[in-house]
């Protein structure tokens, strides 16, 4: 499995930046492989609706933010949220991304996601408990 490793880190001031520039991030990266369409899963409501509303994204990301935006209109785009546990694949990527200090790509599923991967394709329910 042939992985690639960039360099890539930068403090977030919170959560919601973070979550941004992942999503900013993701954009970029489907366009640089002329990947025409994008479907974004978030587990994140603010960063959902930043696609609705310019106003939710912080003036410091706004001309990242509408480069972005450009290049999605070349591109079928969907925008989605999703629970946490409805996305194992994501949970356990941003996990290890927490501590990661390189930006990388798999050209081929990781092993650590390989069970996860294949139960979100069969269909297998996720459940999320709540207590009340």
């Amino acid at each position: 499995m042939e992985t690639i490793t960039y360099t890539y880190f930068c403090c977030y001031n919170n959560a919601f930046h973070a979550e941004l520039s992942g999503a900013m991030r993701t954009i970029e990266v489907a366009h640089s492989k002329n990947w025409n369409s994008l479907w974004l899963e978030l587990d994140s409501t603010l960063v959902v609706n930043g696609f609705k509303s310019n106003s939710e994204v912080p003036w410091m990301l706004r001309n990242r933010w509408n480069n972005c935006k450009y290049l999605l209109s070349n591109m079928n785009f969907y925008v989605s949220y999703v629970y946490r546990e409805g996305n194992q694949c994501a949970n356990s990527l941003a996990s290890l991304g927490l501590s990661a200090i390189h930006l990388t790509f798999w050209n081929q599923i990781p092993p650590f996601i390989s069970t996860s991967v294949i139960q979100n394709k069969i269909g297998w329910p996720i459940y999320r408990f709540v207590n009340y």
